[in-house]
């Protein structure tokens, strides 16, 4: 009897130890973003922000029983969803990540959602992917995001059309699931607000022409263009071709379309231009920024502070369950993410460990004012840009 109870006893201290090892043991983190394709212009500040909270983490030595966090990066494509599911295949099941920060694009995220992170049961906190279709996607509560819903973008572009006076636009967008959402949302709001939606037409990125595509906008009319595409892509080739033709001289830029590279291939054209994208003017932005500066990239590029978010949030929600599975840390996002709690902002990551290490609450603010609702996604707030002498320039914040 005695040697049955010493061997049970052994037999269950080592299952405690491996069970200890194997969920406090060291992090992957996958990172899922579309390094080539026709958001590669500002992926790389994305990723830099995400990296830049890991190096922040490792730093410290103290994530759970000081772990060291692996980053294993991955293309998404932002378009091809094959391709993007079988990058994050990748992540899982070869390079056994914990979670992914990403993806980015919206029909990427939906498919690594549905046929990866759900079928392996793999948290994925997205700094960018803002189709109001994935509010309601099932996600076994999986799945966050960082950036608020285009259906809140949508209202913000109308607001900022209506204080410039704008009456009538047309609308040019993507033809996927990030540039249909955005693009109906907006109209229906728009219109709502009494202006005019005279046209709103898909465009097919990877084409070397968009004259047939502008001739149609150009004959509808309005005050101005609002590209819903992406800026290395489709909406690029639009609005250089409305550009030739003198077809429209004020151009709309949401989120996909704002970034320094778009400005420089256009040049003083774009001049005037105006749009809006995820942004806060908090303290924790101007924190991070400075961050950015240090570590060598552009912090006030799209989406660079919600990929640290991103990142930061995945750590934090493993610190507060103890552990580095998903099962276990899904349900600490949230807590981690909104109050009550003390507040934490960039550069406080080893901060919030030991507060969590006590047993205390943290609410996490971070670089873009987190505040995480309904199913898990960003309450959002919005920075409007206009393109004034071949830069972008912040309006006010929204």
């Amino acid at each position: 009897m005695n040697k049955l109870l010493l061997a049970t006893a052994a037999t269950a201290l080592l299952s405690g130890a491996a069970f200890a090892e194997s969920h406090t043991g060291d992090v992957k983190i996958g990172i899922e973003l579309g390094f080539t394709g026709p958001l590669e212009s500002i992926t790389p500040a994305m990723a830099a922000g995400a990296e830049l909270a890991i190096a922040e983490v490792n730093a410290a030595g103290t994530l759970l029983d000081n772990a060291t966090v692996t980053v294993v990066r991955a293309d998404s494509t932002c378009v091809d969803a094959g391709a993007a599911t079988a990058a994050a295949e990748g992540l899982v099941t070869g390079d056994k990540v914990n979670a992914i920060m990403g993806a980015d694009c919206s029909g990427v995220t939906g498919a690594v959602l549905q046929n990866v992170a759900r079928p392996n049961g793999i948290v994925m906190i997205s700094p960018s992917a803002t189709s109001p279709a994935l509010s309601a996607a099932e996600d076994d509560g999986l799945f966050f995001r960082v950036a608020p819903s285009d259906a809140r973008q949508g209202e913000v572009m109308t607001d900022v059309l209506v204080e410039r006076g704008v009456k009538s636009v047309a609308v040019t967008y993507t033809n996927n699931d990030y540039g249909k959402g955005l693009a109906d949302a907006f109209q229906a709001s728009f219109e709502a607000a009494g202006g005019e939606v005279t046209i709103s037409a898909a465009h097919e990125d990877g084409k070397g022409d968009y004259s047939s595509e502008v001739a149609a906008l150009a004959a509808a009319g309005g005050e101005a263009l609002v590209v819903a595409g992406y800026t290395d892509q489709g909406g690029k080739g639009v609005i250089q071709n409305a550009v030739d033709t003198g077809a429209f001289e004020t151009f709309v830029l949401p989120d996909g379309m704002v970034g320094q590279q778009l400005v420089d291939d256009i040049g003083d054209a774009l001049n005037g231009s105006f749009g809006q994208l995820p942004g806060t003017d908090s303290s924790g932005a101007e924190t991070f920024l400075a961050m950015a500066t240090e570590a060598g990239f552009d912090g006030t590029g799209a989406y660079a502070p919600e990929s640290y978010d991103a990142a930061a949030l995945i750590m934090l929600a493993m610190e507060a369950a103890g552990s580095n599975q998903s099962a276990d840390f899904k349900d600490k996002v949230m807590d981690v993410a909104n109050a009550p709690g003390t507040e934490i902002f960039p550069g406080e990551l080893a901060k919030a460990i030991e507060l969590l290490k006590a047993g205390e609450d943290i609410d996490y603010v971070g670089a873009t004012a987190v505040e995480l609702i309904g199913s898990g996604e960003s309450a959002g707030n919005f920075r409007e840009i206009e393109v004034k002498d071949g830069a972008i320039e912040t309006v006010k914040y929204r």
